[in-house]
C-alpha cells in the first residue's frame, strides 16, 4: 500500500472521529499523518579524516554537493535530500529558541533555514572556509532532483569521528538516535583502526542499522586483503554487518562515460540495492505498520462505544446484563488507573537509580582515567608533553562520555520496558527516547589550562650553579685558608663546581616534582569540571525521560478509561431512548460501524502487508 492510500485511510479516520469529545484519538491519527508527510529516513555517513565520505555521497548522487580535497576536511553536517528544481541552504539557531540537534533537519524547531547559492557550500561546511565553524552554523542542507534520493531517503555527511579532535566523535554519536541507519566508510589503505572498531561497537548500541563501506579500492591494489581483514573484524562486532568495497572514481567515471559495466565494477550498485531494499525499504515497513497499529487502536475504542449503544438498542431486554458488564468493565479501567501509582512508582525509583547508576559510572569511568594520567606524569616530565597529553586527556574524556549516554540511553530503553509490563498483557507502544544525545555535553567545559614547560635557558643554569657553588668555594676556603691557602684554590673551586652540580640536580628535581604536582591538580580540576557539567546535563536528560514515560503511559490508561466510560454513557442514553427514535438511531450507528469496520479491515490489511513484506524481506525474496 502507498503512502498516498494510508493518507486516505487516515483521512477517513479523521472523519469518523470529528470534532467531538474524543480529542485523544483525533491526536493520534493527526500524529500518524504527521509522520507520514515526513517520509525521512535519515543515513548518516560516518567516518575518520580523509576516508572519501564526501566523495562517496557525490558519487552516490553524481553531484559534487560535499567539499573533496586534500586539505579539505568536512567541519559541518550536510544534508542531502530529494528536491527540485536543485538549491542548497544553511541552518542556523532560530533565535530565542533552543538549537536542537546538529544533524537535525530544517523542520525541527530551534533551526532557521537561510538559502545560499550551491557554489558557495564548500566555503561554509569545510574546516578550511569555516575554521571552528566560526559562523555558528547547524548544519547545511542540499536538495537534488535526484532518483536515489526519492522515496524519502536523506543522506547525511559527517565530520570525522577524529583526527582533529573528539569533539567531533561526539558530535557524531549525536547524530544517530535520529538516524535511520548509518554507514561506516574506511579506506583500503590498511584494516580497521582500533578507534573505528570503538565507534563502530557504540554505533551498534545506538542506531538499528549499520553497513561498512570500504572506500578507495582503485588505488589500493592489496584491497582484497584488507577487505578480508575488515569483514573478519566485523564478525567479531556483529555478524550481519554488510561490507561494500567500491571505488567512488570509477563511478563518477561510469556516469560521465554511461558506461555500465564500468559503474558494475565501481561496487555502486550493490550500495544502492541496500540502501534501497535493506535501509528505505525497512524503514517504510515500520512507518506503515506504525500507521496501521495507530488506526486499529482507534477503530477499536470507535467501536466499542458504537457497538454499545447497538445492542442496547436492539435488545432492550438485554441492556442491565450488558451494563453490568461496561461497569465491570470500566471499574477494572478505573482500577488501572489508581493503580497508576504503582507504574508511577516503578518509574520515580527507576529513575532515581539510574541517575545513582549514571553518576557511579561517570565517576567511575573518570576516576580510571585520573589513575591513568596521575601515573604517566609520575613516569617523566609532563611539561614538554603538555600539549599532547591535554588532547589524549580530552580523548579519554570523551570517549568515557559518550559510553556513559549510551549505557544510560539503553537502561532508559530498559526501564521503559519495565513500566510497560504494569499494563495489560496487550503489547504496549513504547516512547521514543533520545537519551544518547551527547554532542554538548563537553561544550561548558573549559579547555586544559597550560602548563610551565620547564625549559630553563644556559643563563639560569649557570645563575642556579654558581648559587649552589658559592656556599663550597666559601666553606672550603675558609678550611684550606688554616693551612695558609688562599680563598680561592683548585681544593675550593673543585668543591665548588660539585656542589653546584649538585645544587642544580636538586633544583631540577624540586622543579619536577613541582610541574608534576601542578600537572596532577589540573587533571583533577579538568575531571571535577567534566563530573559536574556532564551529570547535570544526564540528570536533566533523565527527568525529561521520566517525563516523557510518565506521559506516555498516563494518556495510555486514559485513553483506555475513556472509551469504557463512553461506552457506558452510550449504552444507558440508548436504555433511556423513547420507541420512535430508536430505529433511526440504530440505522445511523449501523451506518458508522459499517465505516469503523471498512477502516478497521483496511488497517488489517496493511498490518499483514508489512508483516509478509518483512518476512519476505527476511527471506531473500522481496
Amino acid at each position: 500500500m502507498t503512502a498516498g492510500q494510508l493518507v486516505k485511510l487516515l483521512e477517513q479516520g479523521l472523519q469518523l472521529v470529528g470534532d467531538g469529545d474524543r480529542a485523544d484519538l483525533r491526536r493520534r491519527l493527526e500524529q500518524a499523518m504527521a509522520r507520514l508527510q515526513d517520509p525521512s529516513i535519515r543515513v548518516i555517513v560516518v567516518g575518520e579524516f580523509k576516508q572519501g565520505k564526501s566523495k562517496l555521497i557525490n558519487a552516490l548522487v553524481n553531484a559534487p554537493v560535499c567539499p573533496v580535497d586534500d586539505d579539505i576536511a568536512t567541519s559541518l553536517p550536510t544534508i542531502v535530500r530529494y528536491g527540485e528544481p536543485a538549491s542548497a541552504a544553511v541552518l542556523v539557531p532560530a533565535t530565542d529558541t533552543p538549537a536542537g540537534d546538529a544533524h537535525g533537519l530544517a523542520a525541527e524547531d530551534g533551526v532557521e533555514r537561510r538559502p545560499i547559492e550551491l557554489s558557495d557550500l564548500p566555503a561554509l561546511v569545510s574546516e578550511q572556509g569555516n575554521p571552528g565553524n566560526s559562523r555558528n552554523l547547524t548544519a547545511a542542507e542540499v536538495c537534488l532532483p535526484r532518483r536515489i534520493l526519492t522515496g524519502g531517503l536523506t543522506i547525511i555527511d559527517s565530520p570525522g569521528v577524529g583526527g582533529m579532535g573528539s569533539a567531533h566523535t561526539l558530535t557524531t554519536l549525536t547524530a544517530l538516535p535520529t538516524a535511520d541507519a548509518m554507514l561506516l566508510v574506511s579506506d583500503a589503505s590498511q584494516e580497521y583502526t582500533e578507534p573505528e572498531l570503538r565507534f563502530l561497537r557504540q554505533a551498534m548500541r545506538i542506531t538499528p542499522s549499520v553497513a561498512a563501506v570500504l572506500s578507495k579500492t582503485d588505488l589500493y591494489p592489496d584491497w582484497r586483503r584488507v577487505e578480508e581483514l575488515d569483514r573478519a573484524h566485523l564478525e567479531q562486532v556483529a555478524p550481519d554487518i554488510p561490507l561494500f568495497p567500491l571505488s567512488a572514481d570509477l563511478r563518477l567515471e561510469a556516469s560521465r562515460l554511461q558506461d555500465a559495466e564500468l559503474n558494475s565494477e565501481s561496487g555502486f550498485p550493490d550500495l544502492v540495492a541496500h540502501l534501497r531494499n535493506e535501509i528505505v525499504g525497512k524503514a517504510q515497513r515500520i512507518q506503515r505498520r506504525s500507521v496501521s497499529q495507530d488506526l486499529l487502536s482507534v477503530t477499536e475504542n470507535l467501536r466499542l462505544s458504537l457497538q454499545s449503544e447497538l445492542e442496547a438498542l436492539e435488545n432492550p431486554r438485554g441492556t442491565p446484563q450488558m451494563l453490568a458488564a461496561l461497569e465491570q468493565a470500566k471499574t477494572e479501567a478505573d482500577e488501572l488507573r489508581k493503580r497508576s501509582a504503582r507504574w508511577q512508582l516503578t518509574l520515580s525509583d527507576g529513575i532515581n537509580d539510574l541517575i545513582a547508576d549514571m553518576e557511579y559510572d561517570l565517576r567511575d569511568r573518570l576516576r580510571r582515567i585520573q589513575r591513568e594520567a596521575e601515573t604517566a606524569i609520575d613516569q617523566g616530565d609532563p611539561g614538554p608533553v603538555w600539549t599532547q597529553f591535554s588532547q589524549w586527556l580530552e580523548e579519554c574524556v570523551a570517549a568515557a562520555v559518550s559510553d556513559t549516554f549510551v549505557w544510560t540511553s539503553e537502561r532508559s530503553q530498559w526501564l521503559a520496558a519495565q513500566v510497560a509490563e504494569h499494563f495489560a498483557a496487550d503489547e504496549v507502544a513504547l516512547p521514543v527516547l533520545h537519551v544518547a544525545e551527547s554532542g554538548d555535553a563537553l561544550d561548558p567545559v573549559d579547555q586544559m589550562p597550560a602548563l610551565d614547560p620547564g625549559r630553563v635557558n644556559p643563563i639560569q643554569k649557570v645563575l642556579i650553579g654558581m648559587r649552589g657553588s658559592y656556599g663550597g668555594v666559601l666553606m672550603f676556603g675558609l678550611l684550606t685558608g688554616i693551612f695558609g691557602m688562599a680563598l680561592i684554590n683548585p681544593l675550593s673551586v673543585g668543591a665548588g663546581l660539585l656542589l653546584g652540580r649538585k645544587a642544580y640536580r636538586e633544583d631540577k628535581e624540586t622543579r619536577l616534582k613541582r610541574r608534576q604536582g601542578e600537572a596532577k591538580a589540573l587533571v583533577r580540576r579538568q575531571l571535577d569540571d567534566v563530573t559536574f557539567q556532564v551529570g547535570k546535563q544526564l540528570k536533566d536528560r533523565l527527568r525529561l525521560v521520566q517525563r516523557t514515560i510518565r506521559d506516555h503511559f498516563t494518556e495510555i490508561a486514559d485513553e483506555y478509561h475513556r472509551s469504557l466510560s463512553d461506552s457506558v454513557a452510550a449504552a444507558q442514553k440508548a436504555a433511556n431512548s423513547y420507541a420512535q427514535e430508536r430505529e433511526g438511531r440504530i440505522q445511523d450507528i449501523k451506518a458508522e460501524l459499517k465505516k469503523v469496520d471498512a477502516l478497521h479491515r483496511a488497517a488489517e490489511a496493511v498490518s499483514a502487508e508489512v508483516s509478509a513484506s518483512g518476512a519476505r524481506s527476511a527471506a531473500g525474496v522481496g
